[in-house]
């Protein structure tokens, strides 16, 4: 059987879209190998957000290009690939093919098309495209990630995404809950969400709100926890609020991208909010679901962010107290309005900022985490822990504790006491083995 092997960057989405692709091409028989070596196909799954994403790939198709046979395939696949469309095949001659997140299921055609010496590329927008037919192929049962809205109609200045997704679409309700159901009868008790602002979906007939309580409200048997990523802050309307307090199996925890805490940068971003708005939100989230855990993005160095811009950013970390929180350098990107602006910060002053950012989050998180240890929190344990021969496990407010315990445990829920915290991750204690030895 022919083999496949892709590499994926990038955000959750670009991992979901990685197991479709799997799933295009295991209806013509391809198999997942995780050594290129062995691969007849070789797919790179890209991101665009950052100018340092895209040179890593094109530092990865380098080393990838020495793995090609005569007959062997090599392409670029995702957001980038969107981004650059033909151009990319031309400034990397080993690269056979080009499919932007709309045309993978052209995949096998392509693929055959480039083994007769047929270079291509697609990267053309199709708004009715969902997938619907194909069945991701995923790599375990544990937890998933379920794509519930493709590109988005925002148009943040500083990001591609609207270029590179194309207009935003949702999925039907039904096609949700179906394949959430499928999921949960092959053992899934967990899944994610994803749309690129994910609680503004809407189907035509049903708004966020209602997917949450379809999916997370106990219809469908088997799932224990429903999380989604990455909403937006503005469109977490009132039934979506009660959506989240009502529904049993959502999570106490939401990744909330604030950008930034300056409402001059706000403004120049062309986010849809001030300062205080967002923390009206966050008062709003807090109220209907207490004890919830909020991260964030945030980007230093925007266009014209004077220190003043910067301070308010910090102060917001401090003023919200983030769990944690993904800290960027802006990067300029081709075809997004703010590269048209004036006044760029030099990159000395925004790499300072960035360091002393991470410090505060990084101080920020610790005091939080802190706090908790000696309580006892419910886990999912997903899997072997990359160090020491723990388990990792991940609470419902997105805390990751590593505990002792077998393998057999993988895929369950185990009570454990949090024992200490790096100001990150926790070292826990399962609590049926404290009462076990204690007895």
């Amino acid at each position: 059987m022919p083999r496949i092997y892709i590499e994926t960057y990038g955000c959750q989405m670009n991992v979901s879209d990685s197991e479709l692709m799997v799933g295009v091409l295991g209806r013509e028989g391809y198999v997942r190998t995780d050594d290129p070596a062995e691969a007849d196909v070789l797919l790179v799954n890209t991101c665009a957000v950052r100018a340092h994403a895209e040179q890593r790939v094109l530092g990865r198709m380098g080393e990838l290009k020495r793995y090609k046979r005569p007959g062997d395939v090599l392409g670029v696949v995702g957001c980038m690939a969107q981004r650059l469309g033909p151009k990319l095949l031309e400034r990397v001659p080993q690269v056979d093919l080009v499919i932007g997140p709309d045309g993978y299921r052209g995949l096998p055609e392509l693929i055959a098309r480039a083994r007769q010496g047929q270079r291509a590329a697609d990267v053309a927008f199709k708004s009715w495209e969902h997938y619907e037919d194909v069945p991701p192929v995923r790599g375990g049962a544990v937890s998933a990630f379920v794509t519930v809205q493709r590109g988005c109609d925002y148009r943040c200045t500083f990001c591609i995404v609207p270029m590179t997704r194309g207009p935003e679409r949702s999925r039907k309700l039904t096609d949700v809950v179906r394949e959430v159901t499928d999921l949960a009868a092959n053992g899934t008790t967990e899944v994610t969400l994803l749309g690129q602002t994910v609680n503004s979906y809407h189907d035509g007939e049903h708004d966020f709100a209602d997917l949450l309580r379809a999916v997370g409200g106990g219809a469908v048997p088997g799932i224990r926890r429903v999380r989604f990523t990455s909403p937006y802050p503005t469109d977490f309307t009132d039934r979506v609020l009660a959506a989240m307090a009502e529904t049993p199996a959502v999570c106490e925890h939401v990744h909330l991208p604030a950008q930034s805490g300056s409402n001059r940068t706000l403004k120049r971003m062309l986010r849809r909010y001030t300062r205080e708005r967002f923390l009206e939100v966050v008062a709003a989230l807090r109220t209907a679901v207490p004890g919830i855990a909020l991260t964030t993005d945030l980007i230093v160095g925007f266009p014209d962010e004077t220190e003043e811009d910067f301070l308010d950013t910090i102060s917001l970390v401090e003023q919200v107290g983030f769990d944690d929180a993904y800290t960027f350098k802006y990067s300029p990107r081709e075809g997004t309005p703010a590269v048209r602006l004036k006044d760029h910060v030099p990159d000395t002053v925004a790499g300072e900022r960035l360091e002393r950012l991470i410090g505060v989050v990084r101080g920020v998180a610790r005091r939080r985490n802190m706090a908790l240890v000696g309580t006892t929190h419910e886990v999912l344990v997903e899997g072997r822990a990359k160090r020491g021969g723990l388990l990792q496990a991940r609470t419902r407010t997105n805390k990751i504790a590593l505990v002792e315990g077998p393998e057999g445990w993988i895929g369950s829920y185990r009570r454990v006491r949090f024992t200490g915290t790096t100001g990150s991750t926790f070292t826990g204690w399962p609590v049926e083995q404290e009462l076990a030895t204690v007895g």
